[in-house]
């Protein structure tokens, strides 16, 4: 069974009179493990077609499937728990929490989640030391760097076992080496946690990692291609 399916999706905005089609038949299929980015112009529908796999916006027709779960059919607080314990999230603003520090920040979704204190203690150091931070656990955002900030929302993403990890340009706010540095990071531990990543870009050096690429316009997929063979990370 794939983790992730879309059929017939459709989102539709409405500006007064006007209807606007952000995305138009959407049918995707995605296994479990792949490494992959949604790519187009902007306005396209790459950051709409993430928000609605993700659960934070609705589609105006079709259904989207979640291991096995339609998630279109969720209550507002079913869709949230759902959230919750199946996925993961790393936006380009990285939304830290600026009076927590790095292990705080990493380990709160795991509160949330209802963990004992050890157990997501660990685990958040475990992430943190997998993403090259483990001599900043006690900082808090605003004496990290970009890069080290992105980690830590990388860190926070994987430590609470999601199923799947959307990441909405990670690199937008990143230099090329914080940018190589994070992607390479995330591909390496795509394949030793055997998570899925799907990708929101623009950014060459993503593009240039995914496993697949699938590319939008106008809302519609008019591309969908696997990348070839790309040798796992040491």
């Amino acid at each position: 069974m794939p983790l992730l399916q879309l059929q017939g999706v459709d989102k539709i905005y409405r500006q007064g009179e006007l209807t606007v089609p952000a995305l138009q038949a959407i049918d995707l299929t995605v296994q479990e493990g792949e490494f992959a980015a949604l790519v187009g112009p902007s306005g396209s529908g790459k950051t709409t077609l993430l928000n609605m796999i993700g659960g934070l916006d609705t589609p105006s027709h079709g259904t989207i499937r979640l291991n096995g779960t339609d998630i279109t059919s969720l209550t507002e607080s079913a869709l949230s728990d759902f959230r919750l314990f199946q996925l993961g999230f790393v936006f380009q603003a990285y939304n830290l929490v600026p009076v927590l520090s790095a292990l705080e920040n990493v380990e709160l979704v795991m509160v949330l989640q209802g963990l004992g204190v050890r157990e997501r203690r660990e685990r958040a150091e475990h992430y943190l030391t997998l993403v090259g931070l483990e001599k900043v656990l006690q900082r808090r955002p605003a004496a990290l760097s970009g890069g080290q900030q992105q980690r830590v929302a990388v860190a926070r993403a994987l430590a609470a076992g999601p199923r799947l990890v959307l990441a909405d340009e990670p690199t937008a706010n990143l230099d090329s080496e914080n940018a190589t540095a994070l992607l390479d990071i995330m591909h390496r531990l795509s394949h030793e946690e055997k998570t899925t990543f799907i990708f929101s870009t623009h950014d060459r050096r993503v593009m240039e990692r995914a496993e697949r690429l699938i590319t939008l316009r106008d809302g519609r997929i008019i591309s969908d291609q696997p990348v070839g063979h790309r040798e796992q990370l040491a």
